[in-house]
């Protein structure tokens, strides 16, 4: 594992099932600068997810980036994953298993949709960073909860660990964003449907280097 970068552009894969192009994709994402990219295939099969997270493991690490896996944990420690990103269906108590099953070198991000509760919850049991959205009408989740702004930076300033917002972020929205706390900006539709994925990317990291416009008690990039 990489160390894990806090701050910065954090890539979402598509649906892809051709390999090679997703590959493609994601090199594109990290020489653009994306520290995160998180695989996320709802409609692949168990082989397929297999060959894709072995596939893009040493593409992410070739360019400083950490690869975390969306919900499979037995997955991610068998493939040796840098980590693994859960959902609303993980109660409480699953989620000490998560992090217990972890150990202290992945890393475990959890999402909290607008929920302060959930949040505090995933901070608790060891969550690296606390997921925040649907911040704006999203392609991939339309009928996905709302979070606010306000939210975001309440999570920020609450619980000292690096809040990844989601949802429907674009280069247009992204800097009301960031200037509210957040310390990663999730993003799939607007990067990976880009007719240049590293310049995208190169353009959403661009944001990270501006003088800062967090709020008070930010956690320092």
């Amino acid at each position: 594992m990489t160390q894990f970068l806090s701050s910065g552009l954090y890539a979402v894969t598509p649906d892809e099932r051709y390999t090679p192009r997703l590959v493609s994709q994601v090199h594109a994402a990290v020489v653009g600068g994306a520290v995160l990219i998180q695989y996320r295939n709802k409609a692949a099969s168990t082989d397929l997810r297999r060959e894709q997270i072995l596939a893009l493991l040493p593409v992410c690490h070739a360019g400083g980036a950490d690869l975390i896996v969306n919900d499979d944990v037995e997955l991610a420690i068998e493939l040796e994953a840098d980590g693994v990103h859960v959902g609303r269906d993980d109660a409480p108590d699953s989620l000490v298993a998560v992090r217990k099953a972890l150990g202290p070198n992945r890393i475990l991000g959890v999402s909290c949709y607008n929920e302060v509760s959930l949040a505090e919850t995933a901070a608790a049991v060891g969550a690296d960073y606390l997921a925040i959205g649907s911040m704006f009408v999203s392609n991939t989740k339309p009928a996905a909860v709302k979070a606010s702004l306000e939210l975001v930076a309440e999570v920020h300033r609450r619980f000292g660990l690096p809040v990844a917002a989601i949802g429907g972020i674009t280069l247009e929205n992204a800097p009301s964003v960031i200037a509210a706390g957040a310390d990663l900006i999730a993003v799939i539709t607007d990067l990976f449907n880009a007719a240049d994925i590293q310049l995208q990317a190169q353009n959403y990291t661009a944001l990270f280097t501006k003088p800062s416009t967090k709020p008070a008690g930010a956690i320092p990039s």
